[in-house]
């Protein structure tokens, strides 16, 4: 009897901790998003239809920044992108990656616009993962897009006369802090495919992970050798949005590793194009208010100073050491998080980015 007494004033006790630790992630959380001005929208004389690629918060995120920009904004269905075209008129067709969902007569589509006088526009958000098919897309419209520093020369050297960086961004309507229910919560996160590099490192860190309130989402990760010491710990399979924003929340620290860049059967990056530039999962996890550690991608420095608004490792190795830094030392944790939630919500929303696009193409 007195030894689950004691047992129950510890996990009292380890329970009233992390509500404490949790309530001032929330409360700070709360009094920034209240002194941080969000960026104005500036609305331009310009029409434009919209061809979303089923990215939901990438999506819809564009779709509602476009809404405050442009005078007017319709959104079609990529298979009726033509038709739609030819009925409104618009100055503009904005096509988002245009892949996995667009039809087969996609690039015909294109041309029929086109043909029409309509300006059209694709943005990349797969780049460099799927360069077998963007190679072909690319020369059929009139300005390329890409969130990817590495395939700006290619779709060049390719004749496209109009090729810009466009970095993505964060629906901050969306990804933001918000108090959630314990099941949410980790010692930490990883929501993403399990490509295999991915596979490599938490089978390099699993023995670390063992014991601790970890949770891994995503398909593919019985590749794991060590999947059985893990296999408590992991979702298999896609995770709603909403769900995925509620584990950022909760997690007091989140992995961010990008997947590999290599050419086989998770890529179709036969020019094997280096990642040089961050994924959209970095704006998002910073956007929750949440500590992520990522791996170093070139123009890292660009958006989040390391050390200051986000955290870097190199390796498993390195990795392992920060977790285990970070899960003790507290306030720096909440420190860092909170300036990456300020630089985002200051520079990264998709209000921001929008309206770089529109001083890009002069709207």
């Amino acid at each position: 009897m007195h030894t689950k007494k004691a047992t129950k004033s510890r996990f009292n006790a380890a329970g009233y901790s992390a509500g404490y630790v949790q309530g001032l992630r929330d409360g700070a959380c709360e009094a920034l998003a209240g002194h941080v001005s969000p960026p104005s929208a500036v609305k331009h004389d310009v029409r434009v239809l919209y061809i979303p690629q089923g990215f939901e918060s990438i999506d819809q995120g564009i779709i509602e920044a476009l809404g405050s920009t442009v005078r007017e904004l319709y959104v079609a269905d990529p298979a009726r992108m033509a038709e739609q075209a030819s009925l409104l008129r618009p100055d503009w067709m904005f096509v988002l990656n245009g892949m996995h969902v667009f039809p087969e007569d996609h690039l015909v589509q294109v041309d029929a616009v086109r043909a029409l006088g309509i300006r059209t526009m694709i943005w990349f958000a797969d780049d460099p993962y799927v360069t077998e098919d963007t190679v072909a897309i690319a020369p059929r419209y009139d300005v390329v897009l890409t969130h990817e520093l590495s395939t700006i020369e290619v779709y060049r050297q390719l004749g496209c006369a109009n090729v810009h960086y466009m970095p993505l961004a964060v629906h901050t309507g969306w990804f933001k802090p918000q108090r959630i229910e314990d099941k949410y919560r980790s010692d930490i996160c990883f929501i993403g495919q399990a490509f295999w590099n991915r596979v490599e490192t938490f089978d390099a860190i699993s023995s670390y992970l063992k014991g601790k309130r970890v949770f891994i989402a995503g398909g593919m990760w019985d590749r794991l050798k060590n999947f059985d010491r893990l296999k408590s710990a992991i979702r298999m399979g896609w995770l709603p949005v909403d769900e995925s924003i509620r584990y950022y929340n909760g997690a007091r620290i989140v992995i961010n590793l990008h997947r590999t860049t290599a050419s086989g059967t998770d890529n179709k990056n036969t020019l094997n194009l280096p990642g040089r530039s961050i994924n959209p999962r970095t704006y998002e996890i910073a956007a929750c208010g949440t500590l992520q550690l990522t791996d170093l991608r070139e123009d890292l420095p660009n958006f989040y100073k390391p050390g200051s608004e986000i955290e870097t490792f190199t390796g498993p190795d390195e990795l392992r050491v920060k977790l285990d830094y970070y899960l003790t030392h507290e306030e720096e944790r909440r420190t860092i998080a909170l300036r990456g939630l300020r630089r985002t919500l200051k520079d990264h929303s998709f209000i921001s980015r929008i309206q770089q696009l529109a001083d890009t193409l002069q709207w």
